[in-house]
This record gives structure tokens, sequence and C-alpha cells, in this order.
């Protein structure tokens, strides 16, 4: 087995990184709106995974970056808990109470049936 080198990997995605800050500094230069400049930014990173990629290479750092990324990724997963629970405080003022809990049972199949593969996939090993 070969070992690959983190920036050949990653060699599009940060040639994609450095594409997207020349761009914002240009149109920092031009005098584009910065809001604008912060949701292009937004959606180009989302649809080319750049934050997850970014996130990999912060996390590749020596003992300090997989602490950076617990303390980024932690409040993130609180907010949407938070979201999730007003959005469904919100559905049962409203009156949809029995569209919210079967949503939430099919919520919890699905989380039981992730488990149930995560262990069947531990317990028959591939090779």
């Amino acid at each position: 087995m070969s070992k690959i080198s983190i920036l050949s990997t990653y060699r599009n995605k940060i040639f994609i990184w450095m594409f997207i800050v020349a761009l914002i500094f240009l149109a920092l230069y031009y005098g584009i709106d910065k809001k604008l400049i912060v949701f292009a930014a937004f959606i180009i990173g989302i649809f080319t995974e750049i934050f997850a990629g970014l996130g990999i290479l912060i996390a590749t750092i020596p003992v300090i970056g997989p602490m950076i990324i617990k303390i980024v990724s932690i409040p993130i997963f609180w907010v949407l808990n938070a979201l999730g629970t007003l959005v469904s405080g919100i559905a049962i003022k409203k009156g949809y109470a029995t569209q919210l809990a079967k949503g939430r049972i099919m919520t919890l199949a699905l989380l039981i049936g992730m488990i149930i593969g995560y262990i069947i996939g531990n317990l028959i090993p591939l090779q």
C-alpha cells in the first residue's frame, strides 16, 4: 500500500479554496456588498464540500487539530438541536402534533437502523 500525501489527495479542493479566496479579495477590491460576498462564498462552499475538506485538513494537525474541530462542531450540533426543539414547539402549538409524532417515530426508526447496521458492520468485517 502506498502512502499518499494530504496535499496530493486534496489538490483540487486546495485549488478551489485559493480560487474562492482570490474571488473574495477581488470582490472586496471592487466594492461589492459584503453580505453578497459572504452569501456567495457560503453557497459555493456548501456545494463544493469545501467546509468538509477544510475540517479534514485542520484535523490532521497533531494534538490541537482534533480539539479545534470539536470546539467548532459541538456548538453547531447544539444550534441544530435547539432549532429542532423550537420548530417542534411551534408545530405542536399550531396543531401538528400527530404529524410531528410520526416524524419523530421515523427518525427513531432511522437511528435504530443505523445503530443495528453499525453493530452488524463491526461483527462481520469486510476483507
